[in-house]
Formats: structure tokens, sequence, C-alpha cells
């Protein structure tokens, strides 16, 4: 077999393992817009006249700044359900957010307690575990430090409860500081696409990797399966495979006034950090293996897809420069060049369904975008593209040489200045 042989068949195997990335992508990005009845599954339900549910809120925190954590407990405490109680939980090698969360919680004893996780290892999950220790409330729910929670959140969330069944329910989370940053943008819109419709899709194919915000289980089920996995970067997707594989029912909702509001990465190092670690935590639940037990071989299916997709893009980031160099230098036959243009069909369809929903991006939470943000769409897909292959690519390194230290988001705030004021903060005493 000749080299060119070798090539041209290595050639068409990426072109159309791409092709099939990108199908996906564009299949799970369209979802909820498939037909009203899909919209309106994905919707939360009417509020009922009583409440059903206790709420413990859990606050992760780790050198935060004050106003973010102010905003963040004013937010949940002014929740127009009755019963809830919020846990900030910090770490014991952090003084000062230590020393915040005291005095937040010395400012309403009735309402806000503070857990202090004390193992050597430090990060989200076991922060967690920690906090879940002291929650006295039938539901947990889980709230980032810079997350701003819509008003009546907590009231829908109960009422899904009651009137689904529910086990498990997502909310969603929506990053608002759009003009930022060059990547703010698209990092918004991918939010956007996540939770208005690719959630739901794995909803409906009964497999769901859980966000790590805005979810709520209840509590005899957490302590049931051991709560969060302590030594996993993507605790929120292990969660989600693990309730799957037992068949607990997770219902997802979504409302455009029921987002919780946050910040995007302040600088593209902080993306990329960000991404590396999640990326890097599909790729440990991946190897954990839970998701064989998944009752049918469709589902399997559907979860190994789904987990592998961080390794794919870690393929991409592989891929690209070889690609940019066989463009430039190879000589292969037309066939085969015509098939390395196949992947960019759904991709080329998926931006102009991304155009569209930059739209409804704008309508469903009250920002005019500008033209000038089209633009910034069109021409930032690409070079975001390559930073999320990069990320992947990084995490995959990191995964080979078992480095697991979790890389933490920090948070600016930046987000505050697109919250209404009187949701911006809890005033200092």
């Amino acid at each position: 077999m000749s080299l060119v042989t070798v090539a041209s068949t290595l050639v068409i195997l990426i072109a159309l393992a791409l092709f099939a990335i990108a199908l996906s992508t564009l299949y799970l990005n369209t979802y909820a817009w498939w037909d009203p009845k899909t919209q309106r599954r994905t919707s939360y339900s009417g509020l009922q006249e009583t409440e059903s549910q206790s709420f413990s809120l859990i606050m992760p925190c780790r050198n935060e700044r004050e106003d973010v954590m102010r905003a963040t407990l004013a937010a949940l405490l002014a929740q127009s359900h009755s019963s809830k109680e919020v846990i900030i939980s910090v770490g014991h090698d952090d003084p000062e957010t230590v020393r915040i969360a005291h005095r937040l919680a010395n400012e309403f004893p009735a309402s806000v307690r503070v857990s202090v996780d004390v193992s050597e290892t430090k990060n989200k999950p076991r922060q967690l575990n920690m906090a879940l220790s002291l929650c006295r409330n039938s539901v947990v729910g889980v709230f980032d430090a810079e997350s701003i929670a819509a008003k009546d959140l907590l009231a829908h969330i109960d009422s899904v409860f009651a009137t689904k069944n529910a086990d498990v329910v997502q909310g969603a989370v929506q990053l608002i500081n759009y003009r930022d940053t060059w990547y703010s943008l698209r990092n918004c819109l991918e939010y956007f696409t996540w939770f208005r419709s690719r959630l739901h899709a794995h909803s409906r194919q009964g497999f769901i990797p859980l966000g790590g915000n805005t979810v709520f289980i209840k509590r005899e089920l957490l302590n049931e399966v051991g709560g969060w996995d302590g030594s996993c970067l993507a605790e929120d997707c292990d969660l989600g495979v693990r309730l799957s594989t037992l068949g607990r029912r997770i219902i997802v909702a979504y409302a455009p006034e029921l987002v919780t509001r946050e910040e995007t990465p302040e600088s593209l190092y902080a993306l990329i950090r960000q991404r590396t670690r999640w990326s890097l935590g599909f790729m440990q639940v991946f190897a954990k293996g839970d998701w064989k037990q998944l009752p049918t071989r469709r589902m399997r299916t559907i979860a190994w897809w789904t987990l592998m997709q961080q390794h794919f893009m870690a393929l991409a980031g592989i891929c690209i420069p070889l690609a940019i160099l066989a463009a430039l230098w190879g000589r292969f036959p037309l066939l085969v060049t015509l098939v390395t243009f196949l992947p960019l069909i759904p991709t080329l369809v998926t931006v102009a369904f991304d155009i569209c929903m930059l739209h409804e991006f704008g309508r469903d939470h009250g920002f005019k975008i500008r033209g000038y943000d089209y633009f910034r769409l069109i021409a930032g897909t690409p070079v975001y593209q390559i930073i999320l292959a990069f990320s992947a690519l990084r995490a995959l390194f990191k995964f080979i040489r078992r480095d697991f230290l979790w890389e933490k988001t920090d948070h600016s705030g930046s987000h505050l200045a697109y919250v209404r004021p009187t949701s911006a903060g809890l005033a200092r005493p």
C-alpha cells in the first residue's frame, strides 16, 4: 500500500469523524426548537398553591471577593419560597474567604451557616460533601459563588418536584456579560444552547450530565449515593451519570426569567483553565465506567458518545494543524479533497443557527444585540473552537500524567453590572 493511499485513508477517516461530531452538535443545539411540543416540554410547571419542599442551598466559595459573595447571598435570601437555608462552604486554608463567610452568617444567623472543609486536597466536591453533612432540609441545591438566582426560582423548582415526581431538577444558568471580551459573547451563547436545548436532548435520551449549578437533588437520595465524588473534577457530570444508571427521575427545566445569571471567565487564560478542568473531568467520568451500567445498549451508546466528546475535541486539536498542512502541501485525489470539506457543511449550518440564537438570547434577557455583535459571533467562532480544542488537548495530557489539580475559575463580579440594582447585593451594615 502506497504512502499516498495510507494518507488518503487517514484523511477520510478523520474527516468522517469530524463530520459526525459536527452533525451531533447541530442536532443537540437545535433540539429544543424542533416543534412547539418540545418547547413546552422543556418549560417549568405552573406554580402550586402550597409549598411541598424545603431547601438547603450550598454556596461553595474559594478566594472570593466580598461583593460577589454578598450579591449571591442576597439573591438566595430574597427567594420568594419561605423554607430555605444557605450553607456557605469554604476551605480552612482560605482565611479571608472564611472571615467573609462568617461575617455574612453573623448578619443572618437564622438563615445562613458556614461549612469549613478541612480536607488536605481542596476542590469543589469535597467542599460540597462537607456542607451536605450540615443540610437539614428535604432538597439540596447548589449555587456557585457568583450565581444570581431569580427571585421565584425556588418556588418554581418546588412545583416541578411536586407535579413531575422528580428526584432531581436541573435549572438553567446563563452567562450574561456578553460584551466584556471578544470570546464572552460566544461563551454566553454556548451556555444558552446548552441549558436551552442540549440538556433537554440528553434528558429525552435518558442520560444527563448534570450541570454543577442551579441543580436540586433530594437530600435522602444524595446521601444514599454518597454525595459527590471527591476526586472528580466534573462532580456534576459524574453525579448525573450515577443517578442516570439508577433510573432516577431527572427533570430539566428552562424559562428565561428563571435563569441563574453568572459571568464569563475574566481572561483567555482563565477560560482555558476552566475548559481544561471540564474536559479533564469528563475524561475522568468516562474512565470510571459507571455509564456502562445503563440498562440499554442505546443509552450506553449515547453515554459513550457524550463522554467521548472531550477526547474528540482533543483529536480536533491535533487534526486542525495537520489539516492546514495537508491543504497547503498535500496532493490528494479530488474525491479525498472533497470529503475533507464534509465537516464544514453542518458547521456552517450551526453557525447560521447560532445567529438566530443570538437574536433569541437578546430577546429573552432584554439585551440589545447590535450588528457588531453578530460580526463578533461569526469572526470569533473559528478561534473559539481552536481554544476549546487546545483546552481538551491540554486536558488529555493532564489525564495521561494523572494531574488532577483543581484549577479554579476566579470571579471578578463583572456580571453584577448586568443585574438589576435590587438584586445586586446586600448592603454592608
